[in-house]
């Protein structure tokens, strides 16, 4: 599994988003109360971009006539056609035994961390013959 720093904290403060590239991927980004979230910017229904979708919560029922809002900012909205999902697992509320979109893992690390690495430099062996420049691949 390969690593990418995407942001720094403050791009993405509490209840914000920001639409990152990784790898030719569109990855949402969601920081919500201090926990970051990932996931693909793609509904799996028609593509619409998750990024620009509603946070919502769930509501809930134990009975008739007694409702429960909970999960407050976790619930994803599509903003095409209103597809749900659980921010944190990418699950569909929607069709849940078939339908989800791809979620990332996120963390925060500190800067000093990630200067340290461990970073592997990709290298390409280089030779002159004759007149002409070779790269070998």
């Amino acid at each position: 599994m390969s690593r990418h720093i995407v942001a720094p904290v403050q791009d993405i403060p509490p209840g914000s988003r920001k639409l990152v590239t990784v790898k030719g991927r569109p990855i949402a980004i969601f920081n919500i109360g201090g926990e970051y979230f990932g996931l693909l910017n793609r509904c799996p229904h028609q593509g619409g971009s998750l990024c620009e979708g509603r946070l919502t919560g769930l509501l809930e029922s134990s009975r008739p006539g007694e409702y429960r809002y909970t999960r407050q900012g976790e619930i994803l909205r599509c903003p095409w056609h209103g597809w749900e999902f659980d921010i944190r697992t990418g699950q569909s509320y929607c069709d849940p035994e078939r339908i989800r979109t791809r979620a990332y893992a996120v963390n925060v690390e500190p800067g000093r961390l990630v200067v340290e690495g461990p970073y592997v430099a990709e290298t390409v062996a280089v030779s002159v013959e004759q007149d002409y420049v070779v790269v070998d691949m």
